[in-house]
């Protein structure tokens, strides 16, 4: 019971806080991951690591804590400290900026400097706004509907800076191309001991300056990225994708199937099976002959024909597990009614008058209903397990994130044989756990549905 308790807690957050189209929204829009890490480890990964390995980071500035004029312009300074306590460089620098406005017609210039523990200044990157059009009226507004995201670790001009900037500070000589082959990321983080580059541990300023002709003009929002080794309580995959997020979501999905599935599985089957075996007669060997005729019918190829005509849709899945659940139930359901119909009381209520229908539900489906019970919670687990198993194949729905997707993609990328474990583990552990949980409670059930078991226990 502690087991389901948790899978429906989980549930319930999920559907409270996550839109319902999370998967095309969020899910699949690779611009809404553009800013994390790429197969990052979980943060508390660095509890067996020794804090070892960076976290990535996400900086953002709205509101300028200097403004001061220079010459024909006003200058604005935006800052935000970073502390490197890894020993590991960040794996990329990225400058995000969003709705930056201005009324001049001359356009203003941003400009990126960092200064380091050392008390060396590096600038970063320059950019320029793309200037007014003629049709325009101030004030003019940039990067609003789709921020401008600036690589600044592949920024090829950045290679010359950091050459000037290893003669001054290191007098060493290098060609811009000899220090792109070094990594932009190691001469902005690092300090040269012994022909080598180590992280340079210690308070990082960004200042990121707006050079404006407009007292009035501003950035609403920059951001810096710092990417890291480590991200979130479940890391991310190859896309940058938040593992957490997609196993979180999986909860409501595989509730939905499997209750969806066993349910309308165990209402078709039950009451199938119940009307075959007290009605009998031509009707009777009718829904048994398509009992055979559906246990005799191979799933899988029939599920992917399927999913070539109508697409990878969930419903779909649903469809086929319920046509293809209920035949068994009902065969085994029309064999207990054959042995209740016989009994006493069903023949005083036949004496007495009473229609089929009323027999079948107020006498039949009594006998009955603890051992359906028991068959719609063991079904559960196996439509969850036939969906994790359907979609490990490409055959899931892509626009739902799901545990046999997330585990899917992870055996496509390779991540079993690179050792991106927390890409596979964790959803192949909670397709377990689902199933083990309702498994468990129709165990429990077992005394109720066998009296034998009853009288042992």
């Amino acid at each position: 019971m502690l087991f389901l308790i948790i899978v429906v807690s989980f549930s319930l957050y999920t559907v409270a806080t996550f839109p319902l189209d999370y998967g095309t929204r969020y899910w699949n829009n690779p611009k809404y991951w553009a800013d994390n890490p790429k197969l990052a480890m979980p943060q508390w990964a660095n509890s067996f690591l020794g804090n070892s390995l960076l976290e990535h980071k996400i900086i953002s500035m709205s509101a300028p804590q200097k403004m001061y004029p220079s010459g024909a312009y006003y200058v604005k300074s935006y800052e935000a400290s970073f502390d490197l306590n890894a020993d590991q460089f960040p794996t990329f620098l990225t400058l995000k900026l969003e709705s930056v406005s201005f009324f001049s017609s001359k356009a203003p210039a941003i400009v990126l400097l960092v200064t380091r523990p050392d008390n060396r200044t590096i600038e970063l990157s320059r950019i320029t706004v793309e200037p007014p059009l003629s049709t325009e009226e101030p004030p003019y507004v940039r990067y609003v509907d789709e921020p401008r995201r600036v690589l600044v670790s592949g920024d090829p001009r950045l290679s010359i800076t950091l050459s000037d900037f290893l003669l001054n500070a290191y007098n060493l000589s290098l060609e811009p191309g000899q220090v792109a082959d070094i990594g932009y990321e190691k001469v902005i983080f690092g300090e040269l001991c012994e022909s080598t580059f180590k992280p340079l541990k210690g308070r990082y300023l960004f200042t990121v300056l707006l050079y404006a002709r407009d007292a009035r003009d501003q950035i609403g929002k920059a951001t810096i990225v710092i990417g890291g080794q480590v991200y979130g309580f479940m890391g991310t995959d190859i896309l940058g994708r938040d593992l957490a997020q997609g196993l979180l979501f999986g909860f409501p999905v595989a509730l939905l199937i499997g209750f969806a599935t066993s349910v309308l599985s165990t209402l078709i089957g039950a009451v199938l099976g119940i009307v075959s075996g007290y009605v009998g007669g031509r009707l009777d060997d009718v829904i048994q002959r398509i009992c055979d005729i559906m246990n005799n019918m191979p799933q899988l190829p029939l599920l992917i024909f399927l999913v070539f005509i109508f697409g990878n849709k969930l419903w779909i899945i649903v469809a086929v597990l319920v046509i293809f659940g209920w035949p068994s139930l009902a065969i085994v359901v029309r064999s207990m009614v054959l042995q209740a119909k016989s009994s006493s009381f069903i023949e005083a209520a036949i004496s007495l008058g009473a229609p089929k229908w009323w027999i079948m539900v107020r006498h039949i489906f009594p006998q009955v209903a603890p051992f359906i019970l028991a068959q719609m919670i063991f079904f559960t687990p196996a439509a969850i397990l036939s969906e994790a198993a359907l979609s490990f194949l490409g055959l899931g729905d892509p626009s739902i994130p799901t545990w046999g997707q997330i585990l899917e993609q992870g055996f496509h990328s390779g991540a079993v044989f690179l050792g991106h474990w927390w890409w596979v583990l964790p959803p192949g552990l909670l397709i377990v756990f689902s199933a083990v949980t309702f498994v468990l409670i129709a165990l429990g059930l077992e005394p109720v549905v066998n009296p034998r078991l009853r009288r042992w226990r």
